[in-house]
């Protein structure tokens, strides 16, 4: 019974984050999740291939431009081929928290 109970509590933990979207998401955990560390390194400054960008330290205006800019199509220069499809998976909401977190790094 026990067992059953808090199972029950976790799914409804679960549900209500997922209605809540990402509002309260954190910027590290959506950086990994989204991917992004694949090829900008965990720590967002040792990418996997010199040509990828560091972007630890990005301010979070130019680093939440950047990721829009490359999912609309506006920026379709270097690895944005590449990246339009990550940033698929990004919502607007999410490449905020992202910004804000690359811009905390240092």
């Amino acid at each position: 019974m026990m067992k059953k109970t808090v199972a029950m509590v976790a799914g409804a933990a679960v549900l209500s984050l997922g209605l809540m979207g990402n509002a309260a998401a954190d910027g590290a955990a959506l950086y990994k999740s989204k991917t992004c560390f694949s090829c900008h390194g965990a720590d967002a400054k040792t990418p996997i291939m010199p040509i990828y960008p560091k972007l630890a330290g990005q301010s979070t205006d130019y680093a939440f431009n950047q990721m829009m800019d490359i999912k609309s199509g506006k920026r379709a220069n270097g690895q944005s081929a590449a990246m339009k499809a990550v940033m698929g998976m990004v919502s607007k909401d999410e490449a905020k928290e992202i910004a804000q977190w690359l811009s905390e790094q240092k």
